[in-house]
């Protein structure tokens, strides 16, 4: 069975949304139900933001949620999400890359939302075997 939607809790889902309203057009998404984020064809996993009653800061090292990856069609992708993170100052933990330890062909770049979570953006497929 796949996975219908994940729901993040965020210390301010207005501070959130304004980053994900930027970030998920980029990957595909848009703007559901005013807090979450549906694939602009309606097929794959749903994202919602919450507001978290507890407002200490996330830490992805702790029991729960580790990161969230998100798949894409072209490396092209992988490094346009890239210029945007590093063009708004935010945190890069892995610059675009292969990561061998996934698979001969894993180009992905890792880094981290305002709130802290981590999170990916994946094309695992070569270069040669994209199409459009």
């Amino acid at each position: 069975m796949p996975i219908d939607h994940l729901g993040l809790g965020v210390p301010d889902v207005e501070a959130a949304k304004s980053y994900y309203d930027q970030l998920m057009p980029k990957l595909g998404f848009q703007p559901c139900f005013g807090n979450g984020y549906c694939p602009i064809d309606w097929t794959g996993a749903q994202l919602f933001l919450y507001e978290a009653g507890d407002k200490e800061a996330y830490l992805r090292y702790r029991p729960g949620l580790q990161h969230i990856a998100f798949l894409v069609a072209s490396r092209a992708e992988v490094d346009t999400i890239y210029d945007w993170v590093r063009d708004r100052g935010d945190e890069v933990l892995h610059a675009p890359r292969i990561f061998p330890q996934f698979g001969a062909h894993y180009y992905a770049v890792y880094f981290l939302d305002p709130h802290g979570f981590k999170l990916e953006v994946v094309c695992p497929t070569a270069e040669s075997e994209v199409t459009s």
